[in-house]
């Protein structure tokens, strides 16, 4: 089951961001295609209530009729997860995704993952068939152990590149928009492989990568672009200490509209400041004892400079605010969108037993995640032969093995892991 694990004014060079693809998800100038705004969906707040798009799937079991499981809207009593009265897809334990409870069960597994379009965070390009002969991503490459979303935007950021793809959960690569352009789209769901750095993340599948713009979770950045979200460094990562990055916002119009979709921040000396570009002076300021206001947050001059920094023990998940220009300082606001969500906490332990007790069933396999009667995915060791064991995640007794289906040979096997 994943957890979540879950931080000078000076004019910055500008970054060049892509223009929207008609990709799973929406690119930083795009975030109304999105409802969400973590990398693993824990803050979605949508509507869908079966296991599959426009219909499609399983129907979910309402969270108010599911008490005999770990999570019920009784477990959610401030409505912190979402919880209530309802069906919807929720993600309350910190998964790599959304999910819900169901009535079939297979196998004695009680729950389902639910594909939502419209839930992949801005800056998450889409997943793309990754065959090798050429690669996907014509850059450089490496490989972790530990490897994150952002240690991988990191290091296709370090070495110049726009676009950073996740792969295997443990492998990373860098190209550029052409890359992108000769790119064949997956089904989303076939990027279902844990990142071995971080159980709350998903890294690409086998024999797919997962596509980000290097900008999300950046310390520093030019926006002009009439709308986009701006995230805290290190995002979807938590922010680290010691950190201090500033942003220049500058979209055409006469004034801009804020809004903060996600804000955790670790306790006051962590600290995000609003200035006036021209004049330096301070218009708004927030930390962890402080947060904004829900809703949109509008400010007069659209020049905007926007300055983050931690103190020396500073680390949470941060933050992420949408931006767009008002051509009028008195234009009315955008359509009604979702205030700012805090996070999941993290599991009390229960119910995260990875490896079956001797005597019981053993682990079903399914695609690149080994998935257990338990609610949650465990992945596989590092990939080599088809049908090669591996220890089945890190919460039960090491060494249980999680086959490959036999008769189903690996998309690609990737060298053992180099570090980046």
């Amino acid at each position: 089951m994943g957890t979540q694990a879950a931080k000078g004014f000076l004019l910055l060079l500008f970054l060049p961001l892509l223009q929207p693809r008609g990709a799973s998800a929406g690119s930083l100038h795009s975030p109304g295609l999105s409802e969400c705004f973590q990398v693993n969906g824990a803050d979605y707040r949508g509507h869908q209530n079966r296991t599959g798009p426009r219909g499609a799937g399983r129907p979910c079991l309402f969270w108010d009729q599911t008490q005999q499981h770990s999570y019920s809207s009784a477990s959610d009593p401030q409505g912190r997860w979402g919880l209530g009265a309802h069906n919807f897809c929720r993600n309350p334990d910190g998964d790599v995704q959304p999910w819900c409870y169901v009535a079939e069960t297979e196998e004695g597994i009680y729950w389902r993952y639910c594909d939502i379009p419209t839930c992949h965070m801005p800056g998450y390009l889409g997943c793309f068939m990754d065959s090798g002969a050429p690669p996907a991503l014509s850059g450089p490459s490496g490989t972790s152990t530990k490897l994150t979303v952002q240690v991988c935007l990191r290091f296709c950021r370090m070495k110049g590149y726009q676009l950073a793809g996740v792969e295997a959960g443990y492998a990373c690569f860098c190209g550029s928009e052409s890359d992108l352009a000769r790119g064949r789209l997956a089904p989303a769901t076939d990027c279902d492989q844990i990142c071995f750095g971080h159980p709350g993340q998903l890294c690409g599948g086998d024999g797919r990568l997962g596509v980000y713009e290097v900008s999300v979770g950046s310390c520093q950045g030019n926006w002009t672009a009439p709308q986009g979200v701006i995230y805290s460094p290190d995002f979807p990562d938590e922010y680290g200490p010691d950190r201090n990055c500033s942003w220049a916002l500058g979209p055409p119009g006469a004034a801009v509209e804020l809004t903060f979709r996600l804000f955790e921040l670790a306790d006051s000396r962590d600290r995000l400041e609003l200035r006036d570009a021209a004049s330096g002076s301070l218009l708004r300021a927030f930390d962890g004892a402080r947060p904004p206001p829900p809703g949109p947050l509008r400010l007069g001059p659209a020049a905007l400079l926007l300055t983050f920094r931690s103190d020396a023990r500073g680390h949470a998940q941060g933050f992420a605010l949408t931006y767009r220009g008002l051509l009028d300082a008195a234009e009315g606001p955008g359509p009604p969108e979702g205030s700012a969500q805090t996070p999941a906490a993290p599991l009390n332990g229960a119910n995260v037993s990875c490896s079956p007790r001797p005597g019981a069933s053993q682990a079903a396999m399914g695609g690149a995640v080994c998935r257990l009667q338990e609610k949650g995915p465990r992945r596989w060791g590092l990939p080599g032969a088809p049908e090669e064991a591996g220890p089945c995640g890190t919460d039960g007794p090491e060494g249980w093995p999680c086959p490959a289906p036999r008769g189903t040979p690996r998309l690609r096997v990737l060298p053992q892991a180099t570090g980046l």
